[in-house]
């Protein structure tokens, strides 16, 4: 297996569905595409033909074909797509088909993706973006992907780059060509303001909310003794019987997660052992710290048990859940009281937690980096405050490599042949 081998796959749901695309692409895309229809369509023009077996003649199937010369295609090299009917039978027989072509193969999880970037098609920014694509199940997750997959994160990464490399290009005039007369010299003043602009640029994205969050949902932890309604609130809250209801204690002894999207917010929602100080045998003690980690992780923690007994936390909100009782005693201001059972007070609990989400979660309109990306930024951040007071060009100059170096592994390419036509095209020192 081999970047030069010409793979296939299915590219659409799994069947049965109206419609199938298989896609093929690699130095032999182009033969395959002509043997299976007698000959290769106009470049980007969907055209209809018979697929036909090309070892026994027989018609698998009409279809739409389309063919795309590389280096212009999804992939960066050849590429063709048929586009079939989505029956199992007519699926299986049309990549049958394809195996038997000499040098074809099923493409591996991802490959598609992988020979994109690999040519040069997309860069990793863009291709995260298109994996929280893929996986996206709510409005704001979309937003967010589609936003990073068009490039919206690359395109801010390649104007610092530019802008670093313009550093660079007058740190190195002054190292390398300060007794040229058409070289301006670096003024260092000029450096660090431009430097103190790009940190502070970077420090802005650092400061945001994690890409992380918008993908695995807030986590809102409820918490509180045994018997405290916690599994009845959770249910209520799913709208399924997603734990299991008991007046025995001890019931919930481990995690349970549910996740779920509210008003187009994804949540995880952690139900968890009840609490309590004594009186639990092994097991449900093992519970009890496990939910103890788990408040130490939460975005939220939801509390149902004697207010003020709650885990120390400034995301804790306190609620009494069984308004319903005849013996339930409000809690103090600030706190909601509700009934999973008859629904009272269920609404305003939701609100407050998509409205606590949506100060959590980044903002959809702006773009947003994993921890993966933000660590690289941070690293590129540190570089360049690192030069704010150096005197030493040879050492600034080493800063603003590095910080180009970390850039570069946000977005997966490499700077060196920028670094050069920044030099050579800024300062004219082709004479």
């Amino acid at each position: 297996m081999t970047a030069d081998d010409t793979i296939f796959a299915l590219s659409s749901g799994q069947p049965p569905a109206a419609i199938g695309i298989l896609r093929i692409s690699g130095p032999e895309a182009g033969k395959a595409l002509a043997g299976l229809t007698g000959g290769l369509p106009e470049p980007r023009v969907a055209t209809l033909h018979n697929i036909t077996n090309m070892v026994n003649g027989e018609v698998l199937d009409q279809a739409l074909c389309l063919w795309f010369p590389g280096p212009n295609s999804a992939t960066g090299e050849d590429l063709a797509e048929i586009h079939c009917h989505g029956g199992r039978a007519v699926i299986r027989a049309i990549e049958g088909a394809l195996e038997q072509i000499s040098g074809l193969r099923r493409a591996e999880p991802g490959e598609f993706t992988r020979r994109a970037f690999t040519n040069g098609r997309i860069d990793l920014a863009e291709a995260e973006g298109l994996s929280d694509l893929l996986f996206a199940e709510t409005e704001l997750q979309r937003k967010a992907a589609v936003r990073n997959a068009g490039g919206a994160l690359s395109r801010k990464v390649e104007d610092w780059q530019t802008r670093i490399l313009q550093l660079s290009a007058q740190v190195e005039a002054e190292l390398d060509f300060s007794d040229e007369d058409d070289v301006t010299p670096a003024q260092a003043g000029s450096v660090r303001q431009a430097a103190e602009s790009l940190v502070g640029e970077m420090s802005g994205l650092l400061a945001r909310p994690r890409a992380e969050k918008l993908r695995d949902g807030i986590r809102v932890v409820l918490g509180g003794p045994p018997n405290s309604g916690k599994s009845t609130l959770l249910n209520a809250l799913v709208e399924r019987e997603a734990a299991i209801v008991s007046d025995i204690a001890g019931t919930t002894r481990d995690v349970i997660e549910v996740p779920i999207a509210l008003g187009g917010v994804p949540f995880l929602f952690i139900d968890t052992a009840g609490v309590r100080e004594s009186g639990a045998e092994i097991i449900e003690q093992i519970g009890i710290d496990r939910a103890r980690q788990q408040f130490a992780s939460a975005d939220i923690i939801v509390w149902l048990g004697e207010e003020g007994q709650g885990p120390r936390s400034d995301n804790l909100v306190e609620v009494g859940s069984r308004s319903d009782h005849a013996d339930h005693e409000p809690k103090g201001e600030g706190s909601f009281t509700l009934s999973p059972v008859s629904g009272e007070g269920m609404d305003a609990l939701v609100d407050f937690l998509i409205g606590k989400a949506k100060d959590i979660l980044p903002d959809s309109d702006q773009v947003s980096i994993n921890a993966r990306q933000a660590d690289h930024l941070a690293a590129a951040c540190d570089s360049l405050a690192a030069m704010m007071d150096e005197t030493d060009y040879l050492i600034v100059a080493e800063h603003l490599r590095m910080a180009r170096k970390a850039l570069d592994a946000i977005t997966g390419r490499a700077s060196t042949e920028d670094m050069l036509d920044g030099l050579f095209g800024k300062f004219c020192i082709g004479k």
